[in-house]
């Protein structure tokens, strides 16, 4: 009796003592099973140009981001940016080129260093810049007119009551429309052309002399000279200039693009790129080449 049961008990146990062992060593093993890694920035956007068509030099061209800091990017090597601040728009630059989501490559880059910069200030100046071109240009305006159209009231009003009733005061009305204009009219136009005369000012043939004009916006500027002396490295606000000179070449970095009207050695090179584009600029005592 006692024997025949025991290989019922042995049956009936085994199944428990399985089915525990199989479902620990299931749990356990999850965890510990690395997902798919996912592709790094530079692979990203190394596999996206060659699907493209494009070289490095073309994408360097189309971006104003200089070659060796498009190599490293693609390399994974963010050194040569200058900076987070830098490394970001450069990796935003490169993905619109070659067809990528830049805003996802961001994100990974901030994942991988740090986070989002703590310092929100460039940003706000580029996000908002638009906002501030309307907001500027409207008082500008607006003020000249309003003091215009107060002068013509007053001289009228004062013509009217100084002058004796009668047929008369059809032509005295139209008397001071005329002398009123001349003065207002000069108020409002002489700003315009005063950037291109002292901008295109007699430049000496053996240096660089390069001017920079924040016209639309506030930018953030930096310039070296040909030693790497800093010469300049702060926010330009709108309305604002600065000027350099150098017998070699003078380095630029100009954060918000759009906003800066660039003047090299004497002749108007418009604006240094698009609002909100980080541009790194050289120039030389022969530049602009001719063509």
């Amino acid at each position: 009796m006692t024997i025949g049961k025991s290989p019922d008990r042995d049956n009936r146990r085994s199944p428990v003592r399985r089915s525990p062992v199989g479902q620990a060593g299931a749990v356990p093993e999850q965890p510990g099973q690395p997902g798919p890694a996912a592709d790094s920035i530079g692979t990203v956007l190394s596999a996206a140009r060659l699907r493209a068509g494009l070289t490095v030099d073309q994408v360097s061209t189309s971006t104003r981001v200089r070659v060796p800091i498009v190599h490293g990017i693609e390399e994974d090597d963010f050194g040569r940016c200058g900076g987070d601040f830098y490394a970001r728009g450069h990796i935003r630059a490169i993905a619109r080129a070659v067809g990528v989501d830049g805003e996802a490559l961001v994100a990974q880059y901030d994942a991988a260093h740090g986070g989002a910069p703590s310092a929100q200030r460039p940003t706000q100046l580029l996000d908002t810049g638009p906002i501030k071109i309307t907001d500027h240009r409207r008082p500008n305006w607006t003020t000249p007119m309003v003091v215009a159209i107060a002068v013509v009231v007053a001289v009228i009003g004062f013509n009217l009551f100084s002058s004796s009733p009668g047929t008369s005061t059809a032509g005295v009305a139209s008397t001071p429309l005329k002398s009123s204009a001349a003065p207002v009219v000069p108020s409002v136009q002489p700003p315009a052309p005063a950037p291109s005369i002292a901008a295109i000012a007699a430049a000496p043939a053996d240096k660089v002399t390069v001017k920079l004009v924040a016209e639309k916006d506030t930018s953030w500027v930096s310039a070296l000279d040909s030693q790497g002396k800093s010469l300049f490295q702060n926010n330009l606000d709108q309305g604002k200039d600065q000027t350099f000179t150098d017998p070699k070449q003078v380095k630029l970095v100009i954060g918000n693009a759009g906003a800066v009207h660039v003047y090299v050695n004497g002749k108007d090179l418009g604006a240094a790129g698009e609002d909100g584009q980080v541009v790194h600029l050289t120039y030389t005592p022969g530049d602009p080449q001719a063509g």
